[in-house]
Order: structure tokens, then sequence, then C-alpha cells
């Protein structure tokens, strides 16, 4: 509840230094030490959080040119860097948070917001497991992963799917996901360290190393002779191109994302599109926003599955907010040994 305590503490956040174009670098960014009020204002409906975890995305990129403008702005010239994170409510003035509630959403990278609008929020009700996982597994990527594949991709008992981007936060779930459903699963991904991970902790039948691939085409038809029914389209240019070539009769195909072209002023062209006429393929952007009306849905089938051990996990956890830039930087550099994020209080 709102009150008159107006006593500030210390509040340490990272900044970008100026809007970034592409992908960010650690000197783009630096760690500052602001101040904040532990109440919220008086006949306000803010919400004070406690920032407790804070994500590392891809998407968390500059922007480009020509990306569109009502994507979210994820620096701004010496405004906190904006993802999404697990907190605590420590005040609020709005009737639906309260004092203790835990909730994951769109925040700032900082120990403590005042969030005005909190309808990007949702409120977390499963405590017996990891808080860090509704960064992933039970927050945004997993609800993607849960959207594109069983509501897009409609699959089906013993079809041939195809991830790529693989051991990225979505799709290592949307693999895992398949292999419930008793499809055959690839995935590729940029090292070979990645490929046994895959294949020895998610269950993935096969998957590639796509660097050492001079040919993508030809490696697709290694693996899938038969054609692939299902692709979880992660990456764009090149492998897309390739995959059209090799989809199969009525296959589909969910658009995640692109990571390839996320920071080309000029996209690449893709020369295969008329394999969706002659295959009758179905293609399909979406967001995971599109679907959040289906959360507790999402909640009932996964939560289940971790707690029965037929889901895991990787994350790869930064200790404390000052090594979050590094987090970041890492991810896109390939180094990673899982989903990133960052515990704003060391662990």
């Amino acid at each position: 509840m709102a009150g008159v305590d107006v006593r500030e503490v210390s509040n340490k956040q990272v900044l970008a230094k100026d809007y970034i174009t592409g992908i960010p670098k650690e000197s783009d960014m630096y760690v500052s030490n602001g101040t904040i009020k532990l109440k919220v204002p008086e006949r306000s409906k803010a919400v004070l959080l406690n920032n407790l975890y804070l994500s590392c995305d891809v998407y968390m990129r500059g922007h480009a040119k020509n990306q569109q403008a009502e994507q979210i702005t994820f620096y701004s010239p010496n405004s906190p860097v904006i993802g999404f994170g697990v907190s605590k409510v420590l005040d609020s003035g709005h009737p639906d948070f309260k004092e203790g509630d835990l909730v994951w959403g769109v925040t700032s990278w900082e120990e403590y917001s005042l969030v005005t609008n909190m309808e990007s929020f949702f409120k977390i009700h499963h405590t017996d497991v990891p808080l860090s996982y509704y960064t992933g597994i039970l927050g945004m990527p997993g609800m993607t992963a849960y959207a594109g594949f069983y509501k897009v991709c409609s699959p089906k008992q013993g079809e041939y799917v195809y991830i790529s981007s693989a051991f990225g936060a979505v799709g290592q779930i949307v693999g895992q996901f398949a292999k419930l459903m008793g499809c055959y699963v690839v995935g590729s991904a940029g090292s070979q360290e990645k490929v046994e991970i895959l294949k020895n902790k998610f269950g993935f039948d096969e998957a590639f190393n796509y660097k050492e691939e001079p040919d993508l085409d030809a490696a697709l038809k290694r693996y899938f002779p038969q054609g692939i029914d299902i692709y979880f389209e992660n990456v764009g240019g090149k492998m897309l191109d390739a995959v059209l070539l090799n989809m199969r009769l009525h296959g589909r195909i969910a658009v995640c994302g692109m990571v390839s072209q996320y920071s080309l002023d000029q996209h690449q062209g893709v020369h295969n599109l008329m394999h969706l006429v002659y295959k009758r393929i179905r293609m399909e952007g979406f967001f995971f926003s599109d679907y959040t009306h289906l959360y507790e849905e999402f909640l009932d089938t996964v939560v289940p599955y971790i707690k029965q051990g037929k889901l895991t996990y990787a994350q790869d956890i930064a200790q404390g907010l000052e090594n979050g830039p590094a987090a970041l930087v890492r991810l896109f550099s390939g180094l990673n040994a899982g989903k990133p994020l960052v515990a704003v209080t060391p662990q």
C-alpha cells in the first residue's frame, strides 16, 4: 500500500551510453549508482519492484535502420537497459498487486524499479521450481516455444522436426516438446560442445554444427533423407533457403526469429520461396504476446513436465548486476553455456 515514508536507498543500474545499432558491446553500457524512494507515490497505481533476475535475450540488439518503431527500445541514452526479469513487489498502489508478490515481465536493469504500467507482468504462483526459470522455460522463451510448436506447427506423432539455433533459450525447449510428441528431432548449433548437449542432455535424435557445413542443403538431406515436416525457424537467410528445398508436402514453418538478419541494414533475400507453393507449405510468423491468453494452459502442461524430469533446462547465470553487460555480450559471441541471465544480487 502506498505510504508516506520517502526514505531513499542506493539503486545500482546498468545504463546505455547512447542508442545502439547492431550487436551491443560492453563499452556501450556502464554501471552507475542512483537513488530511489522505497514507497510508491501517493494516489499512484505504480508498483515498486525489487529485481531478482534479469534475462539476456538474443533480440536485445540495437535497432537497425529498418526495424519497426513499435519494438521495445532496449537502449536509450543514459537510461537503464530494458528486458524481461523476475521481481518481487516491495510496495504497490495497484489493486492487483500487493507487497510480497513475485512477478515476471519487462523491467529495467537495476536493483529497484518503479513501474507505472504493469500490463506486461505475470504473477508467479508456482514457487516450487527455481525462480530463475521465469526468465526462460516458464517465461517468455518457454511460452514462445509452446505457442510456436503446439499452436502454429500443429505437430503429429512421428513427424520430422528441424530446429535452427537449437541451443538457444527457445530452441532447446522446442526440441524437448517435439520428443515428448514422439517426433524425430534434429537441431543445429554453433559449436560441437552445444551439439553434444543437444543430443545428450536435451534428447535430440541428431544435431550438427552449422559452421562445419559448407553446404546446408546437403547437410539437411543427410539428416532428413525423407524431408522435414516442421521447421522451427530462428535463423533465416541461407538456412531458410536450404530448409525450403527439404520440406515435405504440407510442411509447416513457425517463424520465431531470424537471428542472421537482425543487425543487417539490408536483409538477405530468400530464393526458394516457390517451394511454399509446390509443397503447399504453411509458413507463419508469430510473437509470444499473441498467445499470452494461453499462459495458464502452458503452465499446466510445462510445470508437471519439469517436476517429473521430462523437461530440463540449461542456464548460465552471471552473479551481480555489474556483470550483466559481459553476460549479454557473451550471448552474442555464442560463448554462453545455457540460457544467459543475471542474478541481480550475487547468490
